[in-house]
């Protein structure tokens, strides 16, 4: 190790992963970056990942193996892991078992944080599944102010933190946040970078440095059945829009999405008639989330745009053109 360089805690937590974990172990192992710390902590796996983790780290004296005694849900697991971050670790990088690391990715990360103390939160470009995505800042930005990258993305902007293992973290962020992700929201880890930057920046690499593999059905299948980012990006700009936007920009935003959203779940309504949606799982989940900002979906709204979706779809229904 190279004393000079600074500590990195890579975390990998994973339940049932043999799949991929070994390719997310090897991309570990090949980075240039020397001065790092591995922990791939294990949610009671019934599968080989425990095996794997276990003969890697027969190999390398940095890859630890954590064990969990019970089975704990995904987001709470994220933060057991987290738990393993040691005192003298400056920064952490989590990659998922189904994910993978350019060699580079923890040096350049790295040399961004050091070159801005107060930058919180490290990007980079990321392969997404077949194309390469995280690429909305124009070259060769590599700061911005945590309040402007969180006001781009609440004002039409694209996503700039992908998933977890998109972005490097500074550990005394997380040190310091008793629970890092909160365990009842689903998209806990773009909520977190949110809370960060409202004290801290953003820092980012012009390179394609993760790759971010698109397979897990369950999740993906539940993500789209109940179109789980249309409603917390509404829950995002009610929770933090008055941080970053001024009054009118917050007010003139919040129209639009609210015109957006009720649209959407006029569709939604008459769709689930076709598409056999569980319409009571898909309104309790919307209420839910908006109730954590204390917004109240407005019935006689949602009836109105029940009636503009299913007259849309009756003169469609009705058009003679091909």
């Amino acid at each position: 190790m190279d004393s000079e360089q600074p500590l990195v805690t890579i975390l990998t937590p994973v339940f049932n992963g043999e799949r991929y974990l070994e390719s997310c172990i090897k991309s570990v192992l090949s980075q240039t970056y020397e001065n790092w710390e591995y922990v791939i902590s294990d949610n009671c796996s019934t599968d080989k990942t425990l095996q794997i983790a276990r003969r890697y780290a027969a190999m390398d004296t940095r890859v630890q193996v954590h064990e969990n005694l019970e089975h704990l849900p995904i987001i709470a697991n994220w933060n057991r892991a987290l738990r393993k971050i040691g005192s003298q670790s400056k920064y952490c990088k989590i990659i998922h078992s189904d994910d993978i690391l350019m060699p580079e990715c923890i040096a350049k990360m790295v040399d961004v944080a050091e070159k801005y103390p107060s930058v919180g939160i490290v990007g980079a470009y990321r392969i997404d599944e077949d194309r390469v995505t995280l690429d909305e800042l124009p070259f060769p930005t590599d700061f911005v102010s945590g309040k402007d990258i969180c006001r781009q993305n609440l004002t039409g902007g694209t996503d700039m933190f992908g998933s977890p293992s998109s972005i490097l973290l500074r550990s005394d962020l997380i040190h310091h946040r008793e629970r890092f992700y909160n365990e009842d929201n689903i998209h806990a880890d773009t909520e977190v970078c949110f809370e960060l930057l409202q004290d801290s920046n953003f820092g980012f690499v012009q390179q394609v440095l993760t790759y971010t593999r698109r397979h897990n059905e369950s999740v993906n299948s539940f993500f789209h059945r109940i179109q789980t980012r249309r409603v917390h990006r509404l829950v995002r700009l009610l929770k933090y829009g008055r941080d970053v936007l001024s009054e009118e920009e917050f007010r003139i935003h919040l129209s639009r999405m609210e015109q957006t959203y009720y649209a959407f779940l006029g569709r939604a309504v008459i769709s689930s008639f076709t598409r056999g949606v569980k319409w009571k799982e898909f309104w309790a989940f919307h209420r839910d989330a908006l109730s954590t900002v204390g917004y109240t979906i407005s019935k006689p709204r949602v009836a109105a745009y029940i009636a503009l979706a299913f007259y849309r779809k009756t003169l469609k229904m009705l058009d003679p053109a091909p």
